[in-house]
């Protein structure tokens, strides 16, 4: 099978999370990338306890840990008022409950500590390499590619939101949300202000009306992440440039002093729109698989798109080595297992931003509902983050 058991699609956080987890249950695992090295764009990752239980299993959480910044707790101010509506604490009592610690951490920090994983695994990294199509046989698949047709046992497309594999199971489309992130992260010592005692600890999200604002420190409290994220009115009107500088100050008008300031933080040259997909319970052809964004891209509400990526590794990894080589078996049941999850948290995800988005008399009920909550009742976070 030209020394592969399996042909990840996608050197992206997904790609080696899968590469990992399948090298470390004892498969011979090859990542094509099409890039010429392996990166990520944009900058701070949420990981909750539910993707930090498997960086352990992994042998990877005090280097993500020693990596990132452990915060004392999760707080949601009102963006018009900055007044505190809830929050969560993160200590001891939190990661007990969860068996797992909430971590923030780089992207590009989290993708070269997989990256060094994987090497260190016997992965082959295969840069500066476009898959086009995987056709499936009925006991192997071959991976048409740049460098030429490839072999193996299975192939797992990890080639997030634009996949071009996704192709082979649906005609869908990405969905447009109408709302777009810009997004900044830079060294506490070149910021313009003196962060505020407790900026360097938390993960602040302001939410208020078509716009949240979300800031919380990277690498050791070295730097500082922040992210705005806004309805677009010229998307609305169906204009085809939009979502621009201008509209970014317009929409954040009326906002709280801290949420201006934070403004001051962002890169203006660059903005990534959002997206996500309808669930789709089909993700497995015989021998071929989607994972991550590929099978399932969320809105970020929920901070859960890389968190959902390692549980599909885990997942897929786990029923492959119960199916001892009979992949198509082993293919199916992942699938089986992940979607009834991945959908929910995509579906949730998109109410949550309802929620953090309204306005009027919504946005008084939210905020009254927020502020009966009690810091310690985890109770709705549950099904997301426990074992």
């Amino acid at each position: 099978m030209n020394g592969a058991d399996v042909i990840v699609v996608g050197g992206g956080i997904g790609g080696l999370a899968n590469a990992l987890a399948l090298a470390l249950t004892g498969q011979r695992v090859r990542v094509l990338e099409r890039s010429s090295e392996f990166t990520e764009v944009g900058a701070g990752l949420q990981m909750a306890p539910n993707a930090t239980r498997i960086l352990r299993q992994w042998g990877l959480l005090d280097r993500v840990t020693q990596a990132g910044v452990s915060p004392r707790r999760l707080v949601f101010r009102d963006a018009v008022d900055g007044s505190v509506l809830t929050s969560a604490p993160l200590g001891a009592e939190f990661t007990e409950r969860y068996q797992a610690p909430y971590v923030v951490i780089h992207r590009n920090d989290l993708l070269t500590i997989l990256y060094d994983a994987c090497r260190d695994a016997g992965a082959a990294l295969v840069p500066d390499c476009a898959v086009t199509d995987v056709t499936v046989h009925p006991d192997h698949v071959e991976v048409a590619t740049s460098a030429g047709p490839q072999r193996a046992a299975a192939a797992v497309a990890a080639d997030g939101l634009r996949s071009a594999l996704r192709r082979k199971f649906s005609d869908d489309e990405a969905i447009c949300s109408g709302f777009v992130a810009y997004r900044g992260a830079f060294p506490v010592a070149q910021l313009d202000r003196k962060l505020e005692s407790g900026q360097l600890e938390e993960v602040v999200a302001y939410i208020g009306p078509g716009r949240h604002l979300v800031q919380y420190p990277l690498r050791r409290g070295e730097i500082f992440n922040t992210v705005a994220v806004f309805a677009s009115p010229a998307y609305r009107r169906g204009e085809a440039e939009w979502g621009g500088p201008e509209e970014l100050d317009e929409a954040f008008g009326g906002s709280c002093e801290a949420v201006v300031r934070g403004l001051r933080s962002l890169w203006r040259d660059r903005r990534w729109p959002m997206f996500d997909r309808l669930p789709m319970n089909r993700w497995v052809d015989g021998r071929l698989a989607l994972t991550g964004d590929a099978a399932h891209p969320m809105l970020q509400y929920l901070a859960q798109g890389a968190c959902q990526a390692i549980e599909d590794a885990h997942c897929l990894a786990a029923e492959a080595e119960k199916a001892a080589g009979d992949w198509p078996t082993a293919l199916a049941r992942y699938a089986e297992i992940r979607f009834p999850r991945t959908s929910r948290v995509q579906e949730t995800a998109r109410l949550w931003g309802d929620i953090w988005h309204v306005d009027g008399v919504s946005r008084l009920m939210r905020n009254e509902l927020f502020r009966a909550r009690e810091d310690t009742d985890f109770s709705r976070a549950d099904w997301l983050y426990a074992v």
